[in-house]
């Protein structure tokens, strides 16, 4: 199989790169300062059409392939971690409602979430429950035309501004998802500060104090929330972050290059010492890995193929785990200055180890990577 570009996304990869380069690039380092992305900038994502990314033409989006929705995610990473993870939420409860939504649910909510008039968050995450995600303890009952949920989610991405949530919760003691705006009644939002990377990201933990929803609400049916639509909505965000994880990578050899080519020590720049030139290598060659196979898993999305479940692990791990390794030597290559907030590779360095953790931990995808190899070979 013959993995590159097509002419078109080739020009979807040059204006995606455009766009990050002059309006993503340049607030990074402010957004993680201040811990949140400015309206003016979600505007900008917003009135590129990247928020509607995946979704249909018919419902005013952009329709891109997955391969395409790979390589905005990977230009967006590189500029901006938590620019990326609104893209890859956004599109996590987007998916969810193209695909397990009613006719009246898409009809409604893709417009708004293709132009970004509603931003949408994933609400799986609990203070009790991360990788253990059928354990959750929130709770839904239905209650003549309504669902009453009660419930305490934690670490929830875009919390802070999304507009209406997509939760999980047990009804009928299953896994079932549900539609919940923010204006609902008995819904409340502590914002979260101060954590290691994509500080920008505006977490939340989100409190469903009895909250009251029509039966209209429930996403899928009763039991489908974990095995159909938090399923379809994670392997998405595996693959948007796998991708994302190789921007980033990208930006820290762009960054180790730069500066050693005008670093000098000892009379000579930086770049003529060997051992500075294995660590680059090493990011060259890892980086090609990664992105090869996040093109293959993009590329099995877009052909139907359900193997590609299991290459989006596999992309996922290795470009998580390649770019901790890659944002360290960007660091080192650095030295003292890479642990100045003055230099983008100390923001980098802190954004890489979040993408180990999140849709999975590097320790979960060992687990079912290596329980497929047993089952299958």
């Amino acid at each position: 199989m013959k993995l590159e570009l097509t002419a078109e996304q080739q020009n979807y990869k040059d204006q995606f790169r455009d766009f990050a380069d002059e309006y993503v690039m340049p607030y990074a380092g402010q957004n993680d300062r201040e811990e949140r992305i400015p309206e003016e900038l979600i505007g900008e994502v917003a009135m590129k059409g990247l928020l509607g990314a995946l979704i249909p033409r018919e419902y005013d989006g952009l329709e891109l392939d997955m391969v395409t929705i790979g390589i905005l995610n990977e230009e967006i990473g590189r500029a901006c971690s938590a620019v990326r993870s609104l893209l890859t939420v956004h599109g996590m409860v987007s998916l969810g409602m193209l695909r397990w939504g009613t006719p009246e649910q898409r009809d409604y909510w893709l417009p708004k979430l293709a132009s970004g008039k509603k931003i949408g968050a994933f609400a799986l995450t609990e203070p009790n429950v991360g990788s253990d995600a059928k354990s959750m303890e929130a709770t839904a009952e239905r209650v003549g035309d309504q669902y009453v949920l009660n419930a305490h989610k934690k670490w929830i991405t875009m919390g802070q501004i999304a507009d209406v949530f997509l939760v999980m919760a047990r009804c009928e003691g299953k896994p079932t998802a549900f539609l919940v705006e923010r204006n609902t009644p008995g819904f409340s939002v502590k914002p979260m500060s101060g954590l290691l990377g994509t500080r920008g990201s505006m977490l939340a933990e989100l409190t469903l104090e009895n909250c009251a929803i029509p039966a209209a609400s429930l996403v899928g049916q009763v039991g489908t929330g974990w095995s159909h639509i938090g399923l379809t909505c994670l392997d998405y965000g595996r693959y948007s972050i796998a991708c994302g994880c190789v921007g980033l990578a990208q930006g820290c050899l762009e960054s180790s290059v730069a500066y050693s080519r005008q670093r000098k020590q000892f009379g000579e720049p930086l770049r003529s010492n060997q051992l500075i030139q294995k660590m680059v290598t090493e990011m060259v060659v890892n980086i090609q890995a990664a992105r090869l196979l996040c093109l293959e898993a993009g590329h099995l999305k877009d052909v139907g193929d359900p193997d590609s479940i299991m290459k989006t692990w596999v992309a996922k791990y290795f470009a998580s785990t390649m770019l901790t390794k890659i944002a360290g030597d960007a660091i080192q290559i650095h030295g003292a200055n890479g642990c100045s907030p003055a230099y983008p590779v100390e923001r980098y360095f802190r954004d890489a180890k979040i993408n180990e953790i999140v849709e999975g931990t590097s320790q979960m995808h060992e687990v079912l990577i290596a329980n497929h190899a047993f089952k299958t070979m």
